[in-house]
């Protein structure tokens, strides 16, 4: 089981299979995401605002996954107007919700 902390949730994260999957999706808090779970998150300025919000350091990194049963994906989801570059505080209007996504093989 691997942890994983993003901003974006693709179909093309899920080995989907023959058989179908089941993704599970559910509004959390920011305190109920580990800091042990591993950043995915490949924007800069996104990792700076999400890191202020948790509070701790999120790393960039650009990498793909394919999440498989068992691991848990929080997302960071932006709403809000575009961010301007270079932006590291969330504009008037904006937030950043919370969500964790687990998944399991449709029977």
């Amino acid at each position: 089981m691997t942890t994983y902390l993003g901003n974006a949730l693709s179909l093309n994260m899920f080995d989907i299979g023959a058989d179908g999957l089941q993704i599970d999706i559910r509004p959390i808090l920011p305190a109920e995401i580990p800091a042990d779970a591993i950043s995915i998150i490949g924007h800069e300025d996104m990792a700076a605002l999400v890191a202020r919000v948790l509070g701790r350091v999120v790393y960039v990194n650009r990498e793909s996954v394919t999440l498989t049963q068992g691991d848990i994906l929080f997302v960071a989801q932006y709403r809000g107007p575009r961010l301007a570059a270079g932006e590291t505080q969330l504009p008037s209007g904006a937030k950043l919700e919370f969500y964790r996504v687990t998944t399991k093989r449709s029977s």
